[in-house]
């Protein structure tokens, strides 16, 4: 296929390198593109023992020099990590084949290094805002979150279009920053379903004995453990659940607020109820998807809601908190449970709903699995962004940059 178009795209992480759901996005956005005529560079940080160039799936990826030396905090480093990124990015960009026609940059992270390639080569800077400081945090306190605002600002400010992946997210972004309306885009998230469906699925009773007890039904949690991903508020919802049904809560993650979560559970006689697991590989990780019996996400604050896609894709029904993206993704009482976010006694009836209804749990898995046939598919999401890149091109041409 002849491809007549030609983006970079800056992320600061990249398969194997996965902090969070950027990783995931990025890889499969441009792998689809790349299969509808679309020539990606990807440009993102090293990687121990990981190629500074591949090509995967036919998509070019740029690992460059992330800046190893010390630094006195993460925002010194993330600044002269950009420094490394805009100066090989263009160098990469010079040396290429075919000239980059878009630039495309994925969160603050890389603000510096985008829009410096922007006025270097002239070209449409597109960003899609994943989250915002001021949503994680729930405003803005401290001087490092000053800084963090201030700069999505400047990024957004000089982006041609701004791509958020939910309604939500559109309207929060051109509140936070005052964007005129005509610059959003809404382009959702996606799951890669054939993941789960290649997977060689292995016997459920065999994954289940290395976590729960034959008699236990599997609640699963899968996020970072801060404040605005809500695990806390599973914790809480945890003696209420096990009051009704008999539950093994698997919790997948890591973060800030693991000691404190562990020291409420251990207040509450839970140790043998509550598993920590921490990071676990991608195919544990597939087989507990699939072989839970609900799968939880109690966010505060969710720009999108992937947890819950995966999940839904993996054929495990879901309850989620009624917020942001998750309101979007699921349908109450159809695709999944809607509970009231904060709120441990909603969040113990959601769960209660589907452990004790196999009837109802199979209706929604069912509902679930057609919702993200239809709207979640990663070839639906890459035409609807070559055709922002395409509407972009059209109006540069038309302007004084060109």
């Amino acid at each position: 296929m002849k491809k007549d178009l030609n983006v970079m795209m800056l992320s600061w992480e990249f398969p194997p390198r996965v902090i969070g759901g950027i990783s995931p996005h990025v890889f499969f956005l441009s792998k689809s593109l790349a299969e509808i005529g679309v020539n990606v560079h990807v440009v993102t940080c090293d990687f121990p023992g990981v190629p500074s160039h591949e090509v995967i799936d036919n998509v070019e990826v740029h690992r460059i020099d992330s800046y190893k030396n010390p630094s006195p905090d993460f925002a010194t480093w993330v600044y002269l990590m950009n420094m490394n990124m805009q100066k090989e990015a263009a160098a990469i960009a010079r040396k290429a084949k075919n000239k980059i026609d878009v630039f495309h940059a994925h969160d603050w992270l890389v603000a510096t290094a985008g829009i410096g390639l922007k006025h270097v080569f002239r070209k449409p800077l597109l960003v899609t805002m994943h989250s915002t400081e001021m949503g994680r945090r729930d405003g803005v306190h401290s001087q490092t979150e000053k800084m963090i605002h201030e700069t999505e600002a400047w990024l957004t400010y000089e982006a041609w279009k701004v791509i958020c992946c939910s309604d939500y997210m559109v309207s929060h972004v051109r509140w936070a920053f005052g964007l005129p309306e005509d610059k959003l885009v809404m382009i959702p998230n996606g799951v890669n379903r054939q993941v789960y469906k290649d997977t060689k699925s292995k016997d459920k009773k065999t994954i289940r004995s290395k976590f729960a007890l034959p008699d236990e039904k599997i609640v699963l949690y899968v996020g970072r453990l801060v404040y605005e991903k809500g695990i806390h508020i599973l914790v809480n919802a945890a003696p209420k659940i096990l009051e009704k049904v008999n539950a093994k809560f698997i919790i997948v993650g890591s973060g800030y607020m693991k000691e404190q979560l562990s020291s409420i559970v251990k207040s509450m006689n839970l140790e043998k109820k509550i598993l920590f697991t921490g990071f676990v590989e991608d195919d544990v990780l597939l087989e507990l998807q699939k072989c839970a019996d609900v799968s939880v996400v109690p966010s505060l604050f969710e720009p999108f809601g992937i947890v819950a896609l995966e999940a839904m894709a993996a054929g495990s029904p879901v309850v989620v908190s009624d917020t942001g993206g998750l309101s979007e993704i699921v349908d109450h009482d159809s695709t999944g449970i809607k509970v009231y976010p904060n709120n441990p006694e909603s969040l113990a009836w959601g769960v209660t709903t589907i452990l004790l209804d196999k009837k109802y749990s199979k209706h929604i898995r069912k509902k679930a699995n057609k919702k993200i046939r239809e709207k979640y598919d990663w070839k639906k999401i890459a035409a609807q962004t070559k055709q922002i890149y395409l509407s972009v091109l059209g109006e540069y041409s038309k302007s004084f940059w060109a």
